[in-house]
């Protein structure tokens, strides 16, 4: 796999005004320290946001710049602060970063922590000031080790420079910033599982409302942010919304740029930062370098294995939400998979179904018994022994675990790319159908049917 931001004609210069989150980015991967980062005009947004913008300036700059969300659910940054409560007495106040990347092909988080620890830190720093938070978490998956040892070496080298700690640049403003590493669920990429979970709670979705902006970690206001999220914040406040607004290519309605890639059996299989509203071929061909020799692009998945299943012919949208959304599924992480022609579809999705199953945190009957109902049908399908019925019955699956039937979105995510596989290459599930005689059981068996 290779990290890379933008092409070798590229200078340094333009890199900065085009690419705000990879442009330091050292050509050996080593990560950037404080001296380093601070040459390349690192923390100087922060000096800005601190000495020139009030924090309801700051919430209103990012709002005005149009930045979503980058984890995947694309939620408008600013309407997300401006949920935190105007109540000056409620002076306990929470900034949580969601560093729990553990959607299946997707590592984007990974690089700007291990080669950028200081771009996240800054962008919390602004972003704490912005919600009047005194302490703030990265809730950081418990593989990433190389993070978690960059990022604590760099939250030292922060407070020692007074960058982080009491009285910040002199401003009178106190911020506490701590790495916490998981123990390895996927459901604490959710927010209220991650909150429940730094409290030394079971990993379980709380009912929503109230909304952690309200009531979040230990009873207080808490924001909580994705890793890229918050690291697009410095260069908003450093260069303004229009130049923030202006990266993304005609026709997005999202703003800004967006690290994406493309992993499975292409060419060039790595991670970009381009700005949205690109097609998707320009992703899949002038940078993923199309499919190897000998493969064909078979389907595609655009932003993780939540994601539902796309043809080669739907390489021609625009790469962003409302884009990939016109053609059927969700953007998600915006880091692509290339399935090739000799996969499978019926083992492809007994696999992620199994991952999708044991990551339930098994709090809603749908998820807990419908997720490993799905998994035994497709283990069936997948070794000839599938039922008459048996693709009905996913089907029902399908509609029975999706969005608004479930306490949490890991259920809908997870049948997303079963319904979309299903839809596209049925007669690959149908091969997995054992022939039965019109006498057997079998045959009188009744699917389940949403609504019946």
């Amino acid at each position: 796999m290779t990290i890379t931001s933008f092409g070798p004609a590229n200078t340094i210069a333009r890199a900065a005004e085009t690419h705000p989150l990879t442009w330091r980015l050292r050509d050996d991967g080593e990560p950037l320290w404080l001296d380093e980062y601070q040459q390349k005009n690192g923390y100087a947004a922060a000096r800005k946001a601190f000495a020139d913008m009030s924090a309801d300036d700051i919430v209103q700059a990012v709002k005005d710049s149009g930045l979503k969300g980058r984890g995947g659910a694309g939620f408008p940054t600013g309407v997300k602060w401006g949920l935190m409560p105007k109540d000056e007495s409620m002076n306990i106040r929470y900034l949580l970063c969601n560093a729990d990347e553990m959607e299946p092909n997707t590592w984007k988080d990974r690089m700007l922590m291990e080669q950028q620890p200081h771009l996240l830190i800054e962008g919390m720093l602004i972003s704490a000031r912005a919600l009047k938070a005194y302490r703030g978490y990265i809730f950081l998956r418990g593989e990433y080790t190389t993070a978690a040892k960059n990022l604590r070496r760099a939250v030292k080298e922060a407070e020692a420079a007074g960058l982080l700690g009491k009285n910040i640049l002199g401003s009178g403003f106190d911020f506490e910033l701590f790495v916490h590493t998981g123990a390895g669920r996927y459901i604490c990429g959710e927010e209220t599982a991650l909150i429940n979970s730094l409290e030394g709670r079971r990993a379980n979705p709380r009912s929503k409302p109230p909304f952690p902006a309200a009531v979040g970690v230990w009873g207080k206001p808490t924001c909580v942010n994705n890793v890229e999220t918050l690291c697009n914040v410095p260069a908003i406040v450093a260069n303004g919304n229009d130049w923030y607004k202006s990266l993304a290519r005609p026709g997005s309605e999202d703003m800004g740029t967006k690290l994406m890639g493309f992993s499975g059996k292409v060419k060039n299989p790595g991670l970009w930062e381009l700005p949205f509203g690109l097609p998707a071929r320009e992703l899949f061909e002038d940078y993923a370098g199309g499919m190897r020799d000998g493969f064909k692009l078979k389907c595609w998945q655009p932003g993780g294995a939540g994601t539902g299943f796309l043809l080669p012919e739907h390489l021609d949208c625009q790469f962003y939400a409302g884009g990939v959304a016109k053609v059927g599924t969700r953007m998600g992480t915006g880091l692509a998979m290339a399935v090739d022609d000799s996969v499978n579809m019926v083992s492809l999705l007994r696999n992620m179904e199994e991952f999708f199953a044991q990551e339930s945190c098994g709090f809603c009957t749908p998820c807990r018994d419908g997720l490993p109902w799905s998994v035994k049908i497709l283990r069936a399908l997948e070794k000839g022994q599938g039922q008459p019925g048996d693709i009905e019955t996913l089907q029902g699956l399908v509609g029975f675990l999706g969005p608004g039937r479930t306490f949490c979105a890991h259920a809908p995510g997870a049948v997303e790319p079963l319904g979309a596989a299903i839809k596209y290459f049925r007669s690959e599930f149908e091969a997995g159908i054992a022939p039965v005689s019109d006498t057997s059981p079998a045959a009188f068996q009744r699917p389940i049917v949403v609504g019946a």
